[in-house]
């Protein structure tokens, strides 16, 4: 039994890498704030506020750490973990993002592509998330390669599965289950070989934690297998059961109607037109495949997502990403098709 701190465990990702580590007997903590949520069932939690002096006083009782897990995108929280704790942890980990590069224009971008300039702060605003993900690496470098601890960084892709509340892949077989209910026709965009690259949050919390535990170190680009939107509305659209009609409009009539690229308020779930983003979702997961981590089969995760959206409800509204059923309706009659 090992001895872990998830810095963040009342998250959806954090959450999932906390009970996995519970199902394989570790000994795990979270400390959090413990407003967004509960913790698994079976941890302890340890309530602290990250952006307070004293945030990990409460864990550093312990006598150490085997593995540390940190979750934060705001580097003032990243050093003072760092600070706190490095020397108390064995092994350590940061959950970064591929929005740390600077270029996206490009298909099969791999870890020597570019970064964006690091955020200069201690708490940065959500549309810097990217430049704050660049300064947590840092300081995690900073920290862990000065003392030659080392530390692993998993630049994550899209997430995906139960659980999600951003909607975007979500949306595809809520959909397609929703117009198998009401009759109606989906609305697809014309071009389907973009690509549509995601992981199933199982799967990198479960690499996560192995990868952790084994004393992995270095950069890896934690994405999924290299898809298409074709691959995912098939998937999506076999899982749903859909039996209906899809209708395809060109790029130019989806812009005109205002709908904005891969997620926000009335979007095309990860639909991206922009051709300086075509690679945000095509990245090389080489690094990925050598490190071990391996994704399940796009229906199990889709099959899950499915589950997800019917306990939120297929017709809800004001969706994170995606079109209301009633705009969509009214979309396609517009454009006549």
């Amino acid at each position: 039994m090992s001895n872990l701190l998830v810095l963040g465990g009342t998250s959806w990702l954090g959450g999932t890498i906390a009970a996995l580590a519970l199902a394989d007997g570790h000994d795990v903590t979270c400390l959090a704030r413990g407003e967004s949520g509960g913790v698994p069932e079976g941890t302890t939690l340890v309530r602290g506020d990250r952006s307070r002096e004293d945030a990990y006083a409460g864990v550093l009782t312990s006598g150490g750490w085997d593995l540390v897990v940190d979750l934060t995108r705001q580097p003032g929280q990243a050093r003072g973990a760092l600070a706190a704790l490095s020397d108390r942890a064995e092994h350590w980990v940061l959950v970064s993002s591929g929005s740390v590069y600077a270029d996206h224009s490009q298909l099969g971008g791999d870890l020597t592509t570019p970064l964006l300039p690091a955020f200069d702060g201690d708490e940065s605003p959500p549309e810097q998330y990217g430049e704050a993900k660049v300064a947590c690496e840092a300081a995690v470098a900073a920290y862990r390669g000065e003392r030659g601890q080392g530390a692993l960084v998993a630049r994550s892709g899209l997430i995906a599965g139960h659980g999600d509340l951003s909607d975007r892949f979500g949306y595809w077989v809520s959909r397609f289950a929703l117009a198998e209910q009401d009759g109606g026709p989906v609305l697809v965009p014309e071009d389907l070989e973009r690509p549509a690259q995601l992981l199933d949050v199982l799967d990198l919390a479960a690499w996560v934690l192995e990868a952790g535990m084994a004393g992995a170190t270095g950069i890896v680009d934690a994405c999924g297998p290299r898809r298409t939107l074709s691959d995912v509305l098939a998937t999506a659209s076999a899982v749903a059961g859909f039996t209906g009609q899809t209708v395809a409009v060109p790029d130019a009539d989806l812009i005109a109607a205002g709908i904005e690229e891969y997620m926000g308020e009335r979007s095309l779930a990860l639909w991206m037109h922009d051709p300086q983003w075509r690679g945000f979702s095509a990245r090389d997961d080489a690094s990925a495949l050598s490190a071990g981590l391996v994704a399940r089969p796009l229906d199990l995760t889709t099959a899950d997502a499915l589950s997800w959206e019917r306990h939120l409800g297929l017709d809800r509204t004001g969706r994170r990403a995606g079109l209301d059923r009633a705009d969509e309706l009214m979309l396609l009659g517009a454009t006549d098709r």
